[in-house]
């Protein structure tokens, strides 16, 4: 089969690999479709794995193989793929903090190699313990695989909409608008809230409202506070939601949160860059700060709900499609993108 295997640092070859054998209690899943996600680009740009290694893991696709020992699954099933699933039995699990979990973290998910999410391939090995424990999610009639390939990254931003206890009659701000900017426009949409955007291109900030921002600013705009005071009776937003990864960002938000409010990071920073705070602005103000890694194994199942019944509209977030030997020009394109760059799928060899 045909995969794009990681060699190095921005080295990856378009190469012939052999199809993963199948276990008793393993599943095999040719891929129709996978996302391209800023984790995969980081891990194809820095020093983080040695290689060789298949990345890509918001994977849709159909079962062509099963093992033998495997029960409920049968080949010709379409199903998403989903790469993390925790153990249930240890002390974060137990704490429903499953993206602590050792296991969560260990990647099993294989085309090949160091096992590494495997959707970079034309197939994808799935572990029993993913294919036991809930992993292996079933693509209703009507749901395309490109529609399907976006529970996964529904999951993680659910997770911190939900951490956030975003409801009702609240207001959020989403600091940035670019594919996951935009997904928490729409959940916090669809969670009844309002959604304010913030953007450096005006192409993005004439997007978030074409998802549903209630309102959409450039972040350059030095009366952004007071506008956002102005929509919120002056007293600021309820939570705002870092989707970049910019110091600059958090203290705009800083700025525009109401007291009692709340400061979410989901955007991955630097590690080189620190933040100075005063701990005082905290406490006197009672701000919470948060952070959101990764998905939840509690919410999986409202994330494809939500996907599957089209309660937000993944259609609006793919701007690009490239075949899969050509996965080197979409990190390209992701690293950087245009005015209308926002979600890049990839697709097996004729599948585009």
């Amino acid at each position: 089969m045909k995969a794009q295997v990681f060699r190095g640092v921005n080295q990856l070859s378009y190469e012939e690999v052999p199809v993963p054998e199948v276990g008793p209690d393993e599943v095999l899943v040719q891929v129709r479709v996978v996302g391209l996600c800023q984790s995969d680009i980081k891990k194809i740009m820095y020093p983080l794995y040695e290689p060789p290694r298949i990345f890509g893991h918001e994977t849709a696709g159909i079962i062509s193989q099963v093992g033998s020992d495997v029960k409920g699954w049968q080949s010709g099933q379409r199903v998403v793929v989903m790469h993390h699933i925790p153990c249930m039995r240890c002390d974060y699990c137990l704490n429903e903090n499953f993206s602590m979990c050792d296991t969560y973290k260990n990647v099993t998910t294989t085309a090949g190699f160091a096992p590494s999410g495997g959707g970079f391939a034309e197939y994808v090995k799935v572990p029993g313990h993913i294919v036991r424990n809930g992993g292996l999610i079933p693509i209703p009639d009507g749901v395309t695989f490109e529609q399907a390939s976006f529970v996964e990254p529904t999951n993680c931003c659910l997770k911190a909409v939900k951490k956030a206890q975003i409801g009702p009659g609240q207001t959020v701000l989403v600091t940035g608008a670019g594919p996951i900017g935009l997904m928490f426009i729409m959940l916090v949409k669809y969670f009844g809230a309002r959604a304010i955007a913030t953007d450096l291109l005006p192409a993005r900030i004439e997007k978030a409202l074409q998802v549903g921002a209630d309102a959409a600013f450039d972040a350059r705009d030095a009366d952004l506070p007071s506008k956002i005071r102005d929509l919120t009776g002056g007293l600021g937003v309820h939570t705002s939601l870092l989707a970049v990864p910019s110091e600059k960002a958090f203290f705009q938000a800083l700025d525009c949160t109401r007291k009692g409010g709340k400061i979410l990071f989901f955007a991955e920073f630097p590690d080189e860059v620190e933040i100075p705070l005063n701990p005082n602005v905290l406490y006197r103000r009672e701000v919470d700060l948060m952070g959101s890694y990764s998905s939840s194994f509690r919410v999986q199942a409202l994330a494809a709900d939500i996907v599957f019944n089209k309660c937000i509209d993944v259609d609006a977030l793919v701007s690009d499609r490239y075949n899969l030997r050509d996965l080197g020009a979409a990190v390209e394109r992701a690293v950087r993108p245009s005015a209308e760059t926002y979600k890049i799928l990839i697709y097996p060899e004729g599948k585009v």
